[in-house]
Formats: structure tokens, sequence, C-alpha cells
């Protein structure tokens, strides 16, 4: 079970939750099913608009990283990811920081992540 934390200035507070291990469901679904409201227009991983900052509570993820298409197309037009954070995450498993919560989807590790609250804003 991972335990994310949202932090966004449009919170009142950072709201932490549980993932379940083994669940499918986007970053995008988990925030709303806990009234975390990420801008999103989308939900296709074609727009950006749900750009979120990635951290990993153990510095890095255990698993492999899973980047769709979608995400690294629309990432390297945002310029938030480059070929080279691409290979990394793929062939070393080095998180990229920037994800897009449609198409990330959250494994059994803990994390925070962040959001400005603006569409296609994670700084």
């Amino acid at each position: 079970m991972a335990i994310i934390t949202f932090s966004s200035p449009t919170l009142h507070r950072d709201v932490t939750v549980y993932a379940t291990a083994g669940d499918t469901k986007t970053v995008l679904s988990l925030a709303e099913k806990n009234d975390v409201r990420i801008p999103h227009d989308c939900r296709e991983g074609d727009c950006g608009s749900c750009l979120i900052e990635v951290k990993y509570l153990a510095g890095k993820p255990k698993m492999a990283i899973d980047l769709t298409e979608k995400e690294k197309s629309t990432l390297q037009s945002l310029g938030r990811i480059t070929a080279a954070q691409i290979e990394d995450a793929e062939v070393n498993h080095v998180a990229p920081p920037f994800r897009l919560a449609c198409q990330f989807i959250a494994r059994d590790e803990d994390m925070v992540i962040t959001f400005t609250g603006e569409p296609g804003g994670a700084d």
C-alpha cells in the first residue's frame, strides 16, 4: 500500500491518502476520489493540464517506471522531460520529476505529489 500526499497552494492543507497495491487507477482518479482537485481537461494524456511533480520518499522507485507514449510525447512538448530522462526511466528506473496525473498509476511507493492548481502547473 502506498501513502500518497497531495500538496498544492489550492489545498487548505496537504491531503494524505492510501493507494491500494495492485490498483490500476490513475493518480487523477485517486485524487478525485479523495476530493483533491487536480486541473485536467482531456484525461487522455494529450493536453498536459494535469501536470504534477512527483517526489518518491524512498529516493527512487523500487519498480520499473511506466511512461505511456502519450505521456512521453506531451511531457516532451511541454519541455518537462528529455529523451535522456525517458531512457533513464525505462532502462535504469530513474523516475522523472514530472508526470501526468491522468496517465500515472501509483504503485507500492510512498510519494508526495505537488501541483499549483493551474492547468499544466507543477512548479
